[in-house]
């Protein structure tokens, strides 16, 4: 039992020691590049800090409501989220690279239902579901 104990502690305290992947395949050129005019209109929207969007990215899971609100925005802004709030993982999956659309794919069906009381809490409890399905990845 002893051995299982301190297995299962060694096993939880790699895992969250992962660092997400950051290098020159990873994330993938296209879609920072696809991504940066959306980024600079919803930074624009919501008045989120660069800090903010750093740390969440970096692995800091914290909560800042104009991050949330970002979140929804980019959400918005690539058409992947009905006016409810609900996300289409087809359309998300489509306006990924396909490099990363295995990853993606496991990733999303372990965050099906998104929670929260308004559109900007869903988008940041999927991102949030994200990371920690794949802390590396995210």
């Amino acid at each position: 039992m002893k051995f299982f104990i301190i297995l299962t502690i060694s096993f939880i305290a790699i895992i969250s020691a992962q660092e997400p992947r950051r290098d020159s395949a990873y994330p993938p050129l296209e879609m920072i590049e696809a991504l940066k005019p959306l980024h600079d209109i919803c930074v624009k929207k919501t008045s989120v800090t660069e800090e903010a969007i750093k740390e969440f990215s970096d692995g800091k899971i914290h909560e800042d409501e104009n991050l949330k609100c970002y979140m929804n925005c980019i959400f918005h802004e690539t058409h992947v989220v009905d006016d409810t709030g609900n996300v289409h993982f087809e359309k998300l999956l489509d306006s990924l690279p396909e490099s990363i659309h295995d990853k993606a794919f496991n990733m999303g069906k372990k965050c099906l239902y998104p929670q929260g009381e308004n559109l900007c809490e869903r988008a940041f409890w999927l991102h949030k579901c994200w990371k920690t399905a794949d802390p590396v990845v995210r």
